[in-house]
């Protein structure tokens, strides 16, 4: 049997003897990555609209691709389906159960062009076109009455859409936001 101090004698030096793999260099497999490689996957939106592509939309063109590429996940008009609804939504004062929406809940306009760029359609992230996703964006912006029908969402007018619940956040780093 071993006495405290011995189990923990023991424990510091297994310790010790693990941790030196860890420190050691790496096996030396690949190379480092370039900036050039980097680039297509940096498409990072900020709240100010920093790094928004050229393109543009309108709610009109939006209607006819949300119908065929959106619309079976989020149902009609962006009322839920089978995933969550984009469209209307209670104001969160009524409590944390409420159902999130784009109109009740998202700070800033281009956080709603990010996703949709990065993430969807489901299963076929990153397909749509950056027309397309303005497009989009205008469409559900449109129907949740924070934009009008005829107005254009581009790297200009995005930014300067002013969502319902912008203010309903502590921001983090204040530093990022516009």
């Amino acid at each position: 049997m071993c006495t405290p101090r011995e189990r923990c004698a023991v424990v510091f030096i297994a310790l010790a003897l693990g941790s030196s793999g860890a420190l050691a260099q790496g096996p030396g497999l690949g190379q480092p990555i370039s900036p050039a490689d980097i680039a297509p996957w940096n498409i990072t939106i900020m709240p100010d609209g920093s790094g928004l592509p050229p393109g543009s939309g309108t709610a009109l063109q939006g209607e006819v691709i949300y119908a065929e590429k959106c619309a079976m996940c989020h149902g009609v008009n962006g009322g839920g389906g089978r995933n969550s609804a984009l469209v209307g939504g209670e104001p969160l004062t009524n409590g944390i159960d409420t159902t999130k929406t784009v109109a009740n809940f998202w700070p800033y306009a281009t956080t709603l062009f990010d996703y949709a760029r990065r993430a969807m359609p489901w299963p076929q992230p990153r397909t749509l076109t950056d027309d397309e996703v303005y497009a989009l964006t205008a469409y559900i912006l449109s129907l949740n009455d924070i934009i009008g029908g005829d107005d254009v969402m581009n790297a200009e007018t995005l930014p300067k859409v002013r969502m319902p619940n912008r203010d309903g956040f502590i921001v983090r780093f204040p530093e990022l936001m516009p």
